[in-house]
Formats: structure tokens, C-alpha cells, sequence
């Protein structure tokens, strides 16, 4: 590979989106070195929505999440998720 050019520094985000938006990367990075890693930390971004549900659904949601001992909408997270899982994969057969 030829030899890299040197990345400047930049005065703030904009500077640099601005930076790389107009010049290729790979004249300044080698791919060829990257490893790749996990972010572990990061939580998916989220949106609150707003949902009616029968008053006896809430609560039989909750009991079960006391069951559980988690908070209630992280079970319906939970459930909501399992379920579409299982749709999607259902549908693609």
C-alpha cells in the first residue's frame, strides 16, 4: 500500500463531517489493520408511543412481571419482541 496521508486535526465535528464528506478515507486509514469490536454499551435508540390496552391486560402484565421481578413495560418489550421474532420468521417460510 502506498504511504498515507496524515489526518488533520479539526477544530469541531462540523470541520471534520465536512472533511470526510469530500475526501475518500481510505488514502488515510488502513482497513487492512482494523479489528473489528463490540460496542456492548450502547442501547438501541427508542421512541415513546402511545398504546390502549384493557385496564385487565395491564395488570395481569404486571402480575406477571412481578413474577419475574421486572418492571412491567421491560416485559412487554420482551414479549412484543419474542413475538414479532417469531411472526417474521413464520412469514418468511
Amino acid at each position: 500500500m502506498s504511504k498515507l496521508k496524515k489526518i488533520p486535526k479539526f477544530k469541531n465535528e462540523e470541520e471534520e463531517a465536512e472533511f470526510w464528506s469530500t475526501h475518500d478515507s481510505t488514502e488515510y486509514v488502513d482497513y487492512s489493520k482494523a479489528k473489528p469490536v463490540v460496542f456492548a454499551n450502547l442501547k438501541p435508540s427508542t421512541r415513546t408511543i402511545s398504546i390502549r390496552l384493557p385496564e385487565s391486560l395491564i395488570e395481569h402484565l404486571k402480575l406477571l412481571a412481578n413474577k419475574k421481578d421486572i418492571p412491567y413495560q421491560s416485559l412487554l418489550k420482551m414479549l412484543l419482541a419474542e413475538k414479532i421474532e417469531e411472526e417474521l420468521h413464520s412469514t418468511a417460510r
